[in-house]
């Protein structure tokens, strides 16, 4: 069977998602808190040790305020 994790990819989504998080001057816990996830599910997102889902990551755009393609470009 196939693997559906795509390590390279996770890692991209988790650089990009720090950044723009970074850039809007918030911190791990002030998103977790904002967007009612764990402080330790957005740290391991953003270490890619987890494959989130679809909708984990669409309440992290609400939260961030930021577009899809900012963090899968």
């Amino acid at each position: 069977m196939h693997s559906v994790r795509d390590q390279k990819f996770l890692n991209r989504l988790a650089k990009n998602l720090k950044k723009v998080r970074k850039d809007r001057g918030i911190s791990q816990e002030e998103l977790a808190y904002k967007s009612g996830l764990t402080l330790s599910q957005i740290a391991r997102i953003e270490t890619a040790k987890i494959n989130t889902t679809v909708s984990t990551i669409h309440v992290i755009l609400q939260t961030l305020g930021a577009e899809a393609n900012e963090l899968f470009k």
